[in-house]
């Protein structure tokens, strides 16, 4: 990496962002954004937005809250909504949540829809918005209840109770998209953005 490359922020506490961002070569200091998130969805709901508008406000929201700690900085900003049949989901809270949020998802089809924001002092430079289709097949309550106990606490960290790269590919019976997305980020045209303005070898 170049010695005048420009520093990268993500404004996030996702361990699966950073995780991907690293894994790609990019050194990224982690600041999570103060954002009250469940506040902003139901005000957004409130004025009618769709969930790939939320997506993109709350993303650029927590690019714009971290961007003045770090001058000259690329600061990212991320977030994913799950939307299902217009009904929007968040992570659950425990596991009887996590069951809910199965119960409600199986034998369905829901978007996964991911926004990335780029910040530099306080101006957006770029965006990218992304959405996958996922299929749920049917769940019996006792797959559920394995499923549950074997994933453990991992069910919490995620929005629909599954992280596609481990047990929940069990959940599906077709998945449509960019997996990347599915995992929370558009990394191929984030790494893109972010090769054109030297953080990343081109």
């Amino acid at each position: 990496m170049a010695a005048d490359a420009p520093e990268v922020v993500l404004a996030s506490g996702s361990a699966a962002r950073a995780e991907m961002l690293g894994r790609a070569g990019l050194v990224v200091r982690r600041h999570p954004a103060a954002v009250d998130e469940a506040e902003i969805k139901a005000s957004c709901r409130a004025a009618g937005m769709e969930a790939g508008e939320v997506a993109e406000a709350l993303a650029e929201l927590k690019a714009m809250r971290v961007s003045p700690r770090y001058p000259g900085a690329l600061v990212i900003g991320a977030d994913q909504m799950l939307d299902c049949e217009g009904r929007w989901f968040d992570k659950p809270e425990d596991p009887d949540a996590a069951r809910a949020q199965l119960a409600a998802l199986s034998g369905r089809t829901h978007r996964l829809v991911t926004c990335a924001v780029v910040v530099r002092d306080g101006q957006r430079l770029w965006h990218h918005l992304d959405a996958a289709e996922l299929t749920m097949r049917t769940l019996s309550p006792g797959f559920v209840d394995r499923y549950l106990a074997e994933a453990g606490e991992a069910v919490l960290t995620t929005v629909g109770a599954y992280q596609l790269e481990g047990l929940g590919a069990q959940l599906f019976s077709r998945v449509r998209g960019d997996f990347f997305t599915i995992l929370g980020l558009p990394l191929l045209p984030l790494l893109g953005f972010l090769r054109v303005h030297g953080a990343v070898p081109s």
